[in-house]
């Protein structure tokens, strides 16, 4: 089965011909792909990878860790935070993991249904949630407790309509060995989550976070090696701090199925604002659609952040989010 990496790797020219070419391709395959015999009696399938329609959209969101310490303190509910967004005008959620009842354990069946029916009743999306997950560890017994932590939140996420479920890679390279030795027993760690995330309709998205992974090149060595549709990339501009934070987004866009816009971000080791307006000819080059989260943190109350924080989104990108 063929899973093409990215859009410009299919798609090298991006032109109008070129996809005229892909769809011709596609519609052929699917056309004669049921038709093509290895053998007598077998069929031998052939998938084209689907790609996201050309001109960027987004769609905003609200990362639950923007409520970490309200939520961690049993102040506000994942509820709370659904009804925040309907407030605020915004139809998408990153519900993370850690907020949901008994996490790591995955809550009931009715707290999940409860919640997605809230949530329906809202017109929030719950697009995504995610688990703290550490692969970058030496005991394989670690790394394995760690893919079944995954491998449980996959269901929860399927169960409430997420499409996509942020995991971690580790937090460092651990003691005694290399960023390669490191990632040899990690890279089977991701396969086998992924593998599990396709069964179940949910991209599991690994968050590039300044710990063990901390550029867009090491990031990339993880979703190559894996070459699954099913392991993509959570953007999270506030941790890419190694090197021009922009242009290792750009690098990063063809792979990214959500994100974690911050207010401040790292330029030649300082902390700064986030140029708006230099992310949003990054996205429009990229052509990325999806969901786009912000998230903010530091001292304040939340949902005073977040609603100014919103507003200067919607005043740079205009018609441009949803």
């Amino acid at each position: 089965m063929l899973y093409p990496q990215s859009p410009r790797e299919v798609l090298p020219d991006g032109g109008a011909t070129t996809r005229r070419h892909f769809t011709q391709q596609a519609f052929a395959l699917t056309v004669v792909g049921p038709f093509l015999l290895a053998s007598p009696g077998t069929a031998m399938q052939v998938v084209a990878e689907p790609r996201r329609s050309s001109g960027a959209r987004l769609r905003l969101s609200v990362n639950a860790f923007s409520f970490n310490q309200p939520l961690r303190a049993g102040e506000l509910t994942l509820f709370d935070v659904i009804d925040y967004c309907a407030q605020q005008g915004v139809d998408a959620l990153d519900a993370t993991g850690y907020y949901f009842p008994g996490y790591p354990n995955v809550p009931d069946d009715a707290y999940l249904y409860r919640l997605k029916r809230h949530a329906l009743l809202n017109g929030v999306t719950i697009h995504g949630t995610g688990v703290r997950n550490d692969f970058a560890v030496a005991d394989a017994e670690a790394r394995k407790r760690d893919i079944q932590l995954v491998k449980n939140w996959v269901v929860a996420a399927s169960k409430i309509g997420a499409s996509s479920l942020r995991v971690f890679s580790g937090k460092e390279v651990p003691q005694g060995y290399t960023f390669d030795q490191t990632l040899e027993w990690m890279i089977p760690c991701f396969e086998e989550c992924a593998r599990f995330g396709e069964s179940h309709g949910v991209v599991i998205a690994i968050q590039p976070h300044h710990d063990f992974l901390r550029t867009a090149e090491q990031t990339l060595r993880i979703i190559k090696a894996v070459d699954s549709p099913w392991l993509r990339v959570v953007l999270d501009i506030g941790s890419l701090r190694e090197k021009n934070l922009y242009a290792e987004a750009a690098e990063l866009m063809d792979y990214s199925v959500s994100w974690q816009l911050k207010e401040q971000v790292s330029v030649d080791g300082k902390d700064v604002p986030v140029d708006l307006a230099k992310l949003k000819r990054v996205i429009e080059d990229a052509g990325y659609r999806g969901f786009f989260p912000i998230e903010t943190l530091g001292a304040g109350d939340p949902k005073v952040k977040i609603a100014a924080f919103l507003k200067q989104v919607r005043g740079v990108f205009g018609p441009l989010v949803v």
